[in-house]
């Protein structure tokens, strides 16, 4: 009898034990996708905003003819993204590419007819707001991959991560760069 109960006891133990493993496992698949369906949302964006591009470039290049190499800069800053593998490289030319915008977006400044072009205002503005969207999205990918690390290094979950190979993801970070002052000057007319 007492046989009994022991073995009771232990297979009570193993289902609450299991049943445990499996909730905490769930749990971090359902983070995992999230952060991938976070980074396609992004995606989506960083695509249409690769193809406006070309138009954009195609309406500067007559009205810039001397800042050829701000427009080479964007072109070539596209191909990368174009080209990129991988995580790490993706974010890093996404971050140049957005680096190339503002560079183009202030030499636009010295094109006041460029500047007055419905095309160019048309396409600046959506590129402006797609800028924006991704903004957002990345900030929610990176709560995302936050909440995922966390879940991941804290007990008893980093148990379950580790027998499963949950591994650590990356947050999208910006060019220490961008981290400085800007330097802003008047032009009096």
């Amino acid at each position: 009898m007492v046989g009994w109960i022991v073995l009771g006891v232990l297979l009570l133990i193993l289902v609450v034990l299991a049943i445990y493993t499996i909730t905490i496992y769930n749990g971090l698949v359902s983070l995992k996708n999230n952060i991938d369906k976070s980074w396609s949302n992004i995606d989506v964006l960083l695509k249409q905003r690769f193809d406006e591009l070309p138009k954009l470039i195609k309406v500067c290049e007559g009205y810039m003819q001397h800042e050829q190499k701000t427009l080479e800069a964007v072109i070539k800053a596209r191909s990368m993204v174009q080209n990129a593998r991988g995580d790490k490289d993706t974010l890093q030319a996404q971050n140049m590419l957005t680096d190339t915008l503002r560079s183009l977006f202030m030499v636009v400044e010295r094109y006041p007819d460029l500047k007055a072009d419905s095309a160019f205002q048309s396409l600046s503005n959506r590129i402006s707001e797609l800028e924006d969207m991704i903004a957002d999205r990345r900030e929610y990918y990176n709560d995302s991959v936050t909440i995922y690390n966390i879940r991941i290094e804290q007990f008893p979950d980093l148990l379950i991560a580790r027998l499963f190979n949950f591994a650590g993801r990356t947050l999208w970070q910006i060019d220490p760069t961008h981290r400085e002052d800007v330097e802003v000057s008047f032009q009096h007319v």
